[in-house]
């Protein structure tokens, strides 16, 4: 996000939740004070010892207990930042620029946080994987340049780089947790040369690697750890399918490899399409993956790349452990719909399913009894804000926010957290935030894949089926969700343009034509003639035929049914008819159970107001 620094980042460290024997407090901190102008990113360092938010002209570092200022850094194009894992080095990044004599931008900077001071700083174009990776114990730090290995000694910044590695070809590189750290190094397929991850050991790096594998179809590769560091999981991928199915690359290979070189594995999935996600359990012991075409498939495998569990089909694209590793939560965010379940890892039940709709952010909380859901701009500009879920699936809290652009919780480190005990603890009390919400409370709707027309009226193929729209999927729940916060009896949608109510057809408002027979207010056109009151109701003579004024709701009439006769005054009863007829519609489907959109509840809103203009202009 800090590539658009124009934009306001919503700082979420002064509302910070508090666990008190398993229930949260949503109170905000004391002492905590929010930045007086827009922040561009704010970063907690590991430990939850401190946290640091970046502003246009300088940089602020806090103690996170009691909020208490630990040093301002002035430096005015901060755009990232991010502390070492012990908290005691903060990196910034800035956006490279030309200077005026022609010297190298070292725009990478690193400052000891307890003295302010400057101890080392870089030049860093690209703005992904921009910062040093530290060991746990911070005794090394290294960093790619072009084809070397670059590694430092913290604690000796000055002497500059203390050892170098140069692996030809070399476009990333991962290092390991744990106590006896190593760097994966991969190596992009380049003139028909095959790709290649390399494993060395970070404290003997002249040394061959202990860990080789060859593959072809690798422009980029993540790579991602266990968290003893003993084993690494290598997913590679081409920039262009050239089989022209998908828009984001080809998979090429999914790899399991072992840090010491006995053993590394090629993972065959029974699935065609690419992986969305995989992540490693706290154990180290075993990962989840979703791969294959939507809806995609979740499974459980061990560390030696056996299947344990097949959490079946469902649109994922989201998997994450909590933090003991004993629940597993498989989602679908972004350009799904944002259902998230929830597994027990002992059982691999399924203990409840979140609907959390709109959200493009989810993360565990350091307990592992709640998960945050968010909001985030600028991927979505309205309905920005927080959610905050109990693991069992109730809804705690709800803060909307109209600009929201980072939310994450206070790192807690894992050995000071309890673990479950035989079963998952029970949901607490909501925050009355929730209980505020509108009462409102109707089924999430059902959604049809789109057809093309000579494919309409026939049965759908099941692996086209949707499991939410009524298709091959089982164990489909019934989802609920609240439409929101209201304001004076309409929803409020954070970050949504606050305009009046929306006006009957022909009555004002953008695109309108004005009436210009002012004169004439009120007179009926050639060929309607106004009778006398009949039962305190007004009727039309219609080319010498009496005809009541219409009822509130009428059958809607075609095209080739409407009288070119009809002045301004009929076609607008016509026109108010029509909205009544389609808000009746609406609430006919509220209590079905539907979900309504946003600006289905603003139409239902306008009910009264379209009723008052139908009633005056039956008596004029």
């Amino acid at each position: 996000m800090a590539s658009q620094p124009s934009q306001q980042y919503a700082f979420r460290a002064q509302k910070t939740l508090g666990l008190t024997s398993g229930s949260p407090s949503y109170t905000s901190l004391e002492g905590i004070q929010a930045p007086d102008v827009p922040a561009r990113t704010y970063r907690y360092s590991d430990d939850g010892r401190l946290y640091a938010y970046a502003l246009p002209t300088c940089v602020r570092i806090f103690l996170a207990e009691g909020a208490q200022l630990v040093r301002q850094l002035d430096l005015p194009n901060a755009l990232e930042i991010d502390f070492s894992p012990r908290g005691t080095y903060l990196s910034v990044w800035e956006r490279p620029a030309k200077l005026e004599d022609g010297a190298q931008h070292k725009n990478h900077r690193v400052f000891s946080v307890s003295t302010g001071e400057e101890l080392i700083a870089f030049s860093q174009k690209a703005q992904e994987g921009w910062d040093l990776q530290y060991t746990i114990s911070e005794s090394h730090a290294i960093r790619l340049v072009g084809a070397d290995i670059q590694v430092y000694r913290p604690a000796e910044w000055s002497k500059g780089i203390a050892d170098k590695l140069r692996v030809e070809g070399a476009t990333s590189i991962a290092l390991s947790p744990g106590l006896n750290p190593s760097v994966a190094v991969f190596v992009a397929e380049k003139k028909g040369q095959p790709a290649s991850v390399k494993i060395y050991g970070l404290l003997s790096l002249s040394a061959p690697p202990t860990c080789q594998k060859s593959f072809f179809k690798a422009d980029r590769a993540q790579i991602k750890w266990n968290t003893l560091g003993t084993q690494v999981l290598v997913l590679t991928q081409t920039e262009v399918d050239n089989s022209g199915k998908s828009y984001y690359g080809e998979t090429g290979g999914f790899y399991l490899l072992s840090a010491a070189g006995n053993f590394d594995l090629r993972l065959t999935l029974d699935k065609e399409g690419g992986i969305h996600d995989f992540n490693w359990s706290p154990n180290s012991k075993e990962f989840v993956v979703i791969y294959g075409f939507m809806p995609a498939k979740a499974a459980l495998f061990d560390q030696r790349g056996r299947l344990l569990h097949d959490f079946g089909n469902n649109f994922y694209n989201f998997a994450s452990f909590n933090s003991h590793g004993r629940l597993v939560a498989l989602g679908g965010f972004g350009n799904l719909r944002g259902t998230l379940d929830i597994f027990d890892r002992r059982s691999l039940t399924k203990v409840t399913t979140i609907d959390a709709a709109n959200a493009s952010f989810c993360q565990w909380s350091p307990d592992g009894r709640f998960i945050l859901t968010a909001t985030l701009s600028p991927r979505l500009r309205v309905d920005n804000g927080i959610k905050i879920w109990h693991c069992t699936g109730g809804l705690m809290h709800v803060e909307s926010i109209d600009e929201l652009y980072q939310a994450s919780w206070r790192p807690i480190p894992v050995d000071q957290v309890p673990q479950f005990g035989q079963t998952i603890p029970s949901a607490p009390a909501p925050h009355p935030s929730v209980l505020e919400l509108t009462t409102i409370r109707v089924v999430t709707p059902v959604k049809t894949a789109y057809r093309p027309p000579g494919a309409r009226g026939l049965e759908a193929s099941s692996a086209y089926r949707r499991e939410d729209s009524g298709g091959s999927g089982q164990n489909t729940p019934t989802r609920r969700h609240s439409p929101g916060p209201t304001a004076n009896g309409r929803r409020y949608v954070p970050g949504a343009p606050k305009s009046p109510s929306p006006k009957p057809d022909g009555v004002g408002g953008p695109g309108k034509k004005k009436q210009k027979n002012k004169g004439d207010k009120g007179l009926l056109s050639p060929g309607l003639q106004q009778q006398p009151e009949q039962n305190g109701r007004r009727s039309v003579d219609v080319n010498g035929g009496r005809y009541p004024p219409p009822p509130p709701i009428q059958q809607e009439e075609s095209a080739d049914m409407i009288d070119p006769t009809l002045d301004a005054n009929a076609k607008k009863v016509r026109n108010l008819n029509k909205k009544l007829k389609a808000i009746e519609e609406l609430k006919e489907k509220a209590k079905r159970g539907e979900r309504l959109e946003a600006t289905q509840l603003k139409k239902i809103d306008t009910e009264a107001e379209i009723r008052k203009e139908l009633a005056e202009l039956s008596v004029s």
